[in-house]
């Protein structure tokens, strides 16, 4: 793993040092009654009984590939909760028989061609972060799997300081790239919460949803053009402004999640880095009044960088409330002007609908330390900052309560606002119901609003509940499944960036048209005649 970023954990979120100790596990765990006293240990990688490989690449591709036993275990599965329980019961038959590591495009080229003609299954890899299950192979009939890792090609390759564009290659990791824009004062500002562990083509294959909650919230709005190597041959699109040229052909790829080619590299649009940064948060007692405050700022034109609505539990679960209060927390930036006047303008207009803004720490429009994953250092007590490191610490938590028995998992979707709060009480009542059945207990089930559009939110949700050992996973894709009916019966997406994988599949076959399944069917046999790329993702 020497080629992406050092001490990442094998079996679970980010980096191994920040992985919870067993006492601080049981700690944990001690939180939530009916869990288990001692944590269950995590596998010696070196001891870990993976399938024999049943694959041997030709002379010419033997020094892009890997056996290592390690280097497979790394890229079995993802990040999901379940992908944790897997490999910490030492699940592993799943393990690719062999690990790519490619240096250039003629090597993706080169591997491709290989693996159609020896009916070889390609599962492209990026950081690994997925948590739907995209970056496993699951079934099928083929001779072997080969886990094809784009992390070598790395390089911002080109700036435009014209068009303020950059060409970068798709394995670049959000600091990496962010590292090497810097010095030409150039920022492409799309932060996901796996930023540091995920890479471009990842975000380009997934639609990945960035940080900033209005405006620029997905990755599809910095593509210029791409440029994607697919069995069949090697696509790209020009580079253009925009276009009324028919249908576009990089939304083709875009979301594609490696079923339809391999993204090497894309021309993004960058942006200056910003100097001028203002947050506060606002409490509100009434949820439903927060909603129409929230609804009336993604329609007033003022488009906050951050614009989070936390619900009492969710702000309680990261520090930015004490459980009586809903938390809006709002932010603005700019790279040459002061913001202090639009946070002011959106307090008032969130004053207007209950809403108390919280006194001290974090509002002000002084310039701000920029971090590089767009954050700005911020006072220990603003609620704000206390969130956002609560909220980049959460997946090392769930690690911790997984050890421990719980089940402990989120979900996303997107509606329209006449929609929504509808939704979201359903999701609390009927789920809730939902977890108790399941696991015995009542469990914590809270809610936040992670992006606002004019038209609608996205509604994201956490569950916490206690498990067993040896029956968590069964018990989430029970919980799993009572939840996609829920958005399946209010018409609400299935995944607003998440992405599908195979994990949403049955939800994602019945809210596509199924015209549009065979127009994606028909795209796959010309692009992947011979069904090798990511088989299961998308469509059979």
């Amino acid at each position: 793993m020497a080629d992406g970023p050092t001490g990442r954990s094998w079996w679970g979120w980010g980096n191994e040092s920040e992985q919870l100790g067993d006492e601080e596990c049981a700690a944990l765990g001690a939180l939530l009654p009916g869990l288990r006293e001692h944590p269950v240990p995590v596998p010696d990688i070196r001891r870990l009984d993976l399938p024999t490989p049943r694959l041997a690449p030709p002379g010419a591709l033997a020094e892009l590939v890997s056996a290592d036993p390690a280097l497979r275990a790394a890229h079995t599965y993802g990040k999901a909760f379940r992908d944790v329980v897997r490999v910490l019961a030492g699940e592993m038959a799943a393990a690719p028989d062999l690990v790519a590591l490619p240096r250039r495009e003629a090597d993706v080229v080169d591997l491709l061609d290989w693996a159609s003609r020896e009916n070889v299954a390609v599962v492209p890899f990026g950081g690994g972060s997925s948590v739907v299950g995209g970056v496993e192979y699951r079934e099928g009939d083929h001779a072997g799997v080969l886990s094809l890792d784009l992390t070598r090609l790395d390089r911002v390759l080109e700036v435009d300081r014209e068009s303020r564009a950059a060409r970068i290659q798709a394995g670049a990791f959000g600091p990496a790239l962010e590292a090497q824009l810097r010095p030409h004062g150039y920022t492409l500002r799309h932060f996901p919460q796996s930023f540091e562990f995920s890479t471009l083509g990842g975000w380009l294959a997934t639609r990945a949803g960035g940080h900033y909650a209005t405006g620029h919230t997905h990755i599809d709005d910095f593509v210029e053009s791409m440029r994607v190597v697919a069995p069949s041959g090697v696509h790209e699109s020009w580079r253009l402004p925009g276009s009324g040229a028919g249908p576009s052909p990089d939304r083709l790829f875009l979301g594609s999640e490696g079923a339809l080619g391999v993204i090497t590299e894309a021309w993004l649009r960058v942006q200056e880095r910003p100097a001028h940064k203002a947050s506060a948060s606002v409490l509100f007692d009434d949820f439903p009044a927060a909603l129409r405050a929230v609804r009336t700022l993604a329609q007033s034109g003022l488009n906050p960088a951050n614009c989070r609505l936390l619900d009492p539990g969710e702000a309680m679960l990261g520090g930015a409330g004490d459980g009586s209060s809903s938390v809006l927390v709002l932010g603005f930036e700019s790279a040459g002007q002061p913001v202090d006047a639009l946070l002011e303008q959106a307090l008032d207009l969130v004053r207007g609908h209950g809403g108390r803004v919280r006194t001290g720490g974090g509002a002000g429009g002084r310039p701000a330390a920029d971090r590089g994953d767009g954050s700005a250092a911020r006072p220990a007590a603003d609620p704000a900052g206390a969130w956002r490191s609560a909220f980049l610490r959460m997946p090392y938590l769930r690690d911790a309560m997984t050890r421990m028995g719980a089940v402990v998992e989120t979900f996303e979707t997107a509606l329209t606002w006449d929609r929504a709060p509808e939704l979201i009480e359903a999701v609390r009542t009927g789920l809730g119901r939902a977890v108790e059945e399941i696991t015995g207990r009542p469990g914590i089930l809270n809610c936040r609003l992670t992006h606002v559009y004019p038209d609608g939110c996205a509604p994201y949700f956490t569950v916490i509940a206690a498990g067993r050992v040896g029956a968590q996973r069964a018990m989430w894709d029970e919980i799993k499944a009572a939840a996609g009916e829920i958005l399946v019966r209010h018409r609400a997406t299935i995944t607003h960036h998440h992405a599908v994988g195979r994990d949403h599949r049955t939800w994602y076959d019945r809210q596509r048209p199924e015209l549009f399944a065979d127009v994606l069917r028909s795209a796959k046999s010309s692009l992947d005649p011979a069904g090798i790329l990511n088989p299961g993702v998308l469509v059979d």
